[in-house]
């Protein structure tokens, strides 16, 4: 019963980010002007800027877990435009990169496919710390192996990533 109760606590926890998400990520930018440069796609890379705090030792941050996991939430929505389509994507994680994020350290919790998004897919990722994540991504992006899938199944996508740490009840930690 407990762990049924648990599976539950994960299931709303992750419902409730991946929602979170999907109504941030929902607004669209306008279109450019007619004749007007489409923008520059944008690989699918960590994310840009001063790293987000996430995991154990955050300070002066109330109700979160000391002792948390950083995770990371990503969003990855297929461009209409392409290359490539969201079967595509599927198959590179299926085939591909979920193995080479394992080889690199990383904690796969898991993959969802938004029913209110059908050109998206979002997963959960979980590190000991932000530093670890870096690590871990700075190790897949220079993967010799991740170069050659990433071009061999090009795909266009759009990426937003949600860094979270545990809160002090959380199941999950």
């Amino acid at each position: 019963m407990r762990d049924r109760y648990k599976a539950i606590c994960v299931s709303l926890i992750l419902g409730a980010a991946i929602f979170g998400v999907a109504a941030m990520t929902s607004a669209q930018a306008p279109a450019p002007a007619q004749g007007a440069a489409a923008p520059a796609a944008q690989p699918a890379r960590g994310p840009a800027g001063p790293p987000a705090p996430c995991g154990p030792g955050l300070t002066g941050v109330k109700n979160v877990a000391p002792d948390s996991r950083c995770f990371e939430l990503r969003t990855y929505t297929v461009r209409p435009e392409g290359p490539g389509d969201l079967d595509m994507l599927h198959k590179r994680f299926r085939e591909h990169t979920n193995r080479l994020f394992v080889k690199h350290g990383m904690t796969i919790v898991g993959f969802w496919h938004p029913t209110n998004k059908p050109n998206a897919l979002v997963y959960l990722m979980a590190y000991p710390n932000r530093a670890a994540r870096d690590a871990s991504w700075a190790a897949f992006q220079a993967d010799p192996e991740w170069a050659k899938v990433r071009t061999d199944l090009n795909i266009g996508v759009t990426v937003d990533s949600v860094f979270m740490s545990a809160t002090d009840y959380s199941p999950m930690k």
